[in-house]
This record gives C-alpha cells, structure tokens and sequence, in this order.
C-alpha cells in the first residue's frame, strides 16, 4: 500500500539518527563514569577504546527502545503538524489501519531484539566486563568458602569449607545422604576433592553409616558417583545477565538443586524475555499518543510519549524489584508492566482520533 511506504519512508531516517544519538550518548556516559579510574591507572586509549567498542552492542539494547519512540512520535506528529493526516482520514482510512506499519516495526524490533541480545548482546558485554575489571584492576574472585548446597532434590548435603575455583578442587569436603523423608543414611568425609571432568575423586574418604543401630566407619572405595557440576559451587559466581537464555535456564535449575536463592535468577531469566518486547510496548503508546492534542502537536506528542514510556520503565523496575525480593511471582515482576500497558495502549489506539 503505498500510504504504508510513504509512513515507512518517513519514519526511518529518523530513527537512524536517533538511535545514532542514543548510542554516542550511551558509549560516552560509560565512558565518562570510568575515566578517571584509567587515567588513575594509566590505562592506553587503545585499551579504553577497545573496552567502548564492545560496549556498542548493549548500548544498541538500551536505545532500541527509546529511539523507536522518538521516531513514532516525531514522525506522527510531524504528519499532524503538516495536516497530512486530515487527508488520509477524509479518505476513509482508520487510524489504526494507518499505524499499522509501525506496530508491524515494533514486533520485528522486539524479536530482533531478543536474538540480538542473546547471540551478540551477552558475549560482547563479558568481554567489555572482563576487559574493564582487568585494565581497572578489578578481578572478581569465583572462590567461595563454608559452602552447603543441597543436591539430587536434598538427598545429598554437601558441605565445602572452602572451593577452589582455578584448580577445581573442593577442600574439607562433607557429604550428607539421606532418605526423601530426611532421614540419616550416611555421610562421607574427605580432605579434600579434585574434578577430572565427570566426577569428584575423593582423596582417602571415608564413610560412616549405620549398622546395627552401630555408627561404623570405612574408608569407601567407589567415589564416582559424585557428579554434580563445578559450577553448582560458584555461588554468585555467574549471573543470569551474562547467559545466554538456555544456559540461563540451566543456572536456575542449578540453584534450585543446590538449595541456593534462585528467586533473584528466575525474575532475571523471565526478564529475558519481557525487556525485549519494550520495543512493541513503546511503539503502541506513541501511536496511542497520537493525534490527542490541539496545539503544540508535535511537541506535545513526544512529551505524552517520554512521560508514558517514563512511567513504564519506573514501574518495570519496581515490579522486578519486588520479584527479585520474592513479594510477587517473578513471571508477575517481569510481564505485569507489559502486558497492562499494551492493553492501555490499545484502549487509547482505539479511542484516537481518526
């Protein structure tokens, strides 16, 4: 349809330029915020500008959203403004029928979005990650000492007094087994436990269970059936940021395993999938925004736009605050602002002027 690439045609130089802005703005606010720690550490340019280049991408992720906005609600009401659109609706044409093309945009941009994130997003920003906490002398430490974990649904307790990440080895290692209803069935003892790449060799264990209503202990011979994954020892070691979504998956259920809080990695693993989908959200509240006001059209329209879009992100981050403290459902923390106002949005794109 040809008022379908006219619209189309309008609406995407600019928002080339606008997602230009955004991402030069972005790459330089990271910048900004850590220069004075690489001039405290003498850090090369060549080395600041390799760490902004991979911060391109995530820059990208977050002005996706608002640089779609800025274009629908600049492009709409630069069309109010010039009265173009009172022609197009003398015509008969609806204007939902009319924006179609920019909610079509907006569903595209949501699932690039997802697959962007996923494939480029997230290994480009552990690169910039690990490149920023070295030159900055900020090296994380993955060791973590007076583990308990539970595994294999709590039938099996581990208890670590301190894990060696580098070496993967686990020291002071005490493993408990019980039944499914939580009663003492053995426990093993070892200094200490070394990872060969598919189980636990346990160095001189020895196990003590009961015989006889008897407490007896005997060194214990086959050791290969303690396979639980080194990772499973990381405890805060890896966040469900830097996965890709079905690595992600496998950490919660790592957690949920183990016995560890996986609230915080569940509401961060739905949130995956609802951030992308700001994209969509925002497009449908700039075209619902459209054509509500008399005078000041085009600047009113991008300040009802910003205004609505503000108001959706303070309350994603309040609902996924209050799924990562376990007061709401993490599926609730990350879907409700979505999916209450795409229907907002709706209900205003219905009632717009046409």
């Amino acid at each position: 349809m040809i008022l379908d690439r006219y619209l189309v045609k309008q609406f995407f130089p600019i928002f080339l330029v606008a997602i230009s802005m955004f991402v030069l703005l972005l790459s330089l606010i990271d910048l900004f915020a850590n220069i004075w720690r690489y001039i405290s550490y003498e850090v090369p340019l060549r080395d600041i500008l390799r760490v902004s280049f991979y911060y391109i991408p995530k820059s990208i992720s977050f002005a996706l959203p608002i640089s779609l906005l800025f274009a629908a609600a600049y492009t709409l009401g630069d069309l109010y403004a010039r009265n173009e659109l009172t022609s197009i609706f003398s015509s008969g044409v609806p204007f939902w029928r009319f924006s179609m093309p920019l909610l079509a945009i907006g569903f595209f941009a949501s699932l690039f979005a997802f697959y962007f994130d996923d494939t480029i997003v997230i290994p480009t920003l552990r690169i910039k990650n690990d490149l920023s906490r070295t030159y900055l002398h900020q090296q994380r430490t993955e060791d973590n000492s007076d583990i308990v974990i539970k595994t294999r649904n709590g039938k099996l307790i581990y208890s670590v007094d301190y894990y060696d990440h580098i070496e993967q080895v686990l020291n002071g290692l005490s493993i408990v087994e019980q039944n499914e209803k939580g009663e003492f069935i053995s426990q093993v003892r070892a200094p200490r436990a070394f990872w060969n790449g598919e189980y636990w060799v346990l160095i001189t264990p020895l196990i003590y269970e009961y015989e006889e209503d008897l407490l007896r202990v005997r060194p214990l011979e086959e050791t290969d059936i303690y396979r639980e994954h080194p990772d499973t020892f990381r405890r805060n070691a890896v966040e469900v940021e830097e996965l890709p979504f079905r690595e992600a998956w496998f950490l919660v259920e790592d957690l949920k395993n183990a016995g560890l809080p996986f609230i915080k990695a569940l509401a961060e693993y739905y949130h995956r999938f609802s951030f992308p989908t700001a994209s969509l959200v925002v497009m449908v509240l700039s075209i619902s925004m459209g054509g509500r006001f008399r005078k000041n059209i085009l600047l009113m329209s991008l300040l009802a736009s910003l205004s609505a879009a503000v108001v959706f992100y303070v309350m994603e981050m309040i609902t996924m605050m209050m799924a990562r403290l376990g007061y709401i459902p993490p599926i609730a923390g990350a879907w409700f602002p979505v999916g209450s106002f795409i229907i907002i949005g709706i209900i205003l794109l219905q009632s717009a002027k046409t």
